[in-house]
């Protein structure tokens, strides 16, 4: 393929139109629409719209929306091959036991097409995240003199390095349209066994196919995403059905929320803390889902009253054992992280660096883990945000700019931490670390420690 012309993709109207839809080199439509900065538009020899990442890789290519899958909509075409009871919505009808929601409350597939479903309610752009951020021994961030006065004591010789398997080059099946049940009970499966596919929402994506990989390398078995039977069977030993319900508490309902978050750092520093905005944002997160999934299983409910039953998934317990080694996969914007033995004990979408703020290159180490860290904005080493010119602390919370977790690495400045956006983890750019949902984060945090050695690669 020849590229010309590349230019600088600035909104959603430059591609991703009404009448077109963008396609991936494998095949499957892309379930997101990448922003402004996240890639450059091209054309190729056949004068088509090609979407390319900073790494040079080919994210979708745009074509006519009647020229796939043998015309018409593709959402609302059943797929060849596609499970007895899909229906023309997209979702099952009379699928296999476990899947149907009692109410029909399956979401249409046609209303997630050309834009971010269910945006994270309390995020904050991507342009204002802060990511490069060391912490101080009562877990408050401070800034680079700082960190360099305290590093030499804190400072801890790394632990033998495992040597580890090769990457596991089995391919990775080619996932078909499939019913949004059956996407989010793969997803359940994955993330039950370590491998988080990012928030479980229902839709297909490079963070799933990642996630099949990784769980590949993993096992050494090849898993067939498409083997809807074989997938519901594999829950069935990891912990039942991928949906569960769960009543809201008093606790649910009272908080504490804030009304909304800030985008201006000055006004983020007024608040007494950076909770989440409501029960959904905060039930979603619990549960590893997108805000807006939570919201359509559960159509008409509100969230408030104490007593009231909602339908939710299923992820299972986090992992556990002791990471020491941690590899940040710049190419695949993926985490792997394993034990003593070399092999894989988890792995987690990321987002990790960007052409501005490029990550480390190397091997370091994690230096400290903070849990709910405060943050410290200072314009001099971090970035100008806003009309902010002045040092300005922030309070702790899921809603702060780096979530609820930071692992300080012996680079002075990165870490790997949380996110108020999980929604837009491997989707998006980061100030230079890694960047994981605040679950995976957190799971990872309680299986490192201070030498666990962490190294980026390209």
């Amino acid at each position: 393929m020849i590229l010309q012309g590349a230019a600088s993709a600035t909104a959603q109207t430059v591609y991703g139109r009404p009448d077109t839809i963008l396609v991936t080199p494998t095949g499957e439509i892309l379930d997101y629409v990448p922003e402004a900065g996240e890639v450059t538009v091209a054309r190729d020899r056949r004068g088509r719209r090609v979407l390319i990442d900073h790494f040079g890789n080919v994210v979708a290519t745009e074509v006519p929306r009647g020229a796939f899958n043998g015309g018409g909509d593709a959402y609302t075409q059943p797929p060849a091959g596609a499970p007895r009871g899909y229906s023309q919505r997209g979702y099952p009808d009379q699928g296999p036991a476990g899947w149907n929601d009692p109410r029909g409350g399956y979401p249409d597939y046609r209303q997630y097409r050309g834009n971010e479903p269910g945006a994270v309610t309390g995020s904050i752009p991507r342009d204002t995240s802060v990511t490069r951020l060391p912490l101080d021994a009562n877990g408050a961030i401070v800034d680079d003199e700082q960190q360099e006065a305290s590093l030499e004591q804190d400072r801890v010789q790394p632990l033998p390095q495992p040597t580890i398997q090769p990457r596991n080059d089995r391919p990775v099946m080619a996932i078909t349209n499939k019913a949004q049940a059956e996407v989010v009970a793969l997803q359940v499966f994955l993330d039950r066994q370590g491998i988080s596919p990012g928030v479980i929402d229902g839709r297909l994506g490079d963070n799933v196919n990642k996630a099949v990989a990784a769980w590949q390398e993993m096992t050494g078995e090849t898993l067939d995403p498409n083997n809807s039977e074989d997938i519901m069977q594999r829950l069935t030993y990891s912990g039942g059905l991928p949906f569960t319900t769960y009543t809201i508490t008093p606790a649910d309902a009272a908080g504490p929320y804030v009304a909304a978050i800030p985008e201006d750092y000055a006004h983020k520093s007024q608040l007494p803390a950076m909770s989440y905005t409501s029960v959904t944002e905060a039930l979603a997160e619990r549960f590893h889902m997108d805000e807006g999934y939570l919201k359509a299983l559960n159509p008409g409910v509100d969230f408030t009253i104490p007593g009231t039953i909602v339908k939710v998934v299923n992820p299972g317990p986090p992992k556990t054992g002791e990471v020491v080694r941690v590899v940040a996969d710049k190419a695949k914007k993926q985490v792997f992280a394993y034990g003593a033995d070399g092999k894989l004990l988890a792995a987690y979408p990321a987002t990790i660096g960007s052409t501005d703020t490029p990550s480390p290159t190397g091997t370091h180490t994690v230096v400290r883990v903070a849990l709910n860290p405060g943050y410290t904005y200072n314009p001099k080493i971090n970035f100008k945000q806003g009309a902010n010119d002045k040092i300005l602390q922030i309070p702790p919370g899921p809603n702060g700019p780096v979530g609820t977790v930071w692992i300080a690495l012996s680079k002075p400045t990165y870490g790997i931490h949380g996110t108020p956006d999980p929604s837009k983890i491997g989707k998006t750019n980061s100030h230079g670390c890694i960047r994981l949902t605040n679950w995976d984060a957190t799971e990872l945090a309680k299986m490192v420690k201070p030498g666990t050695v962490v190294e980026f690669v390209d």
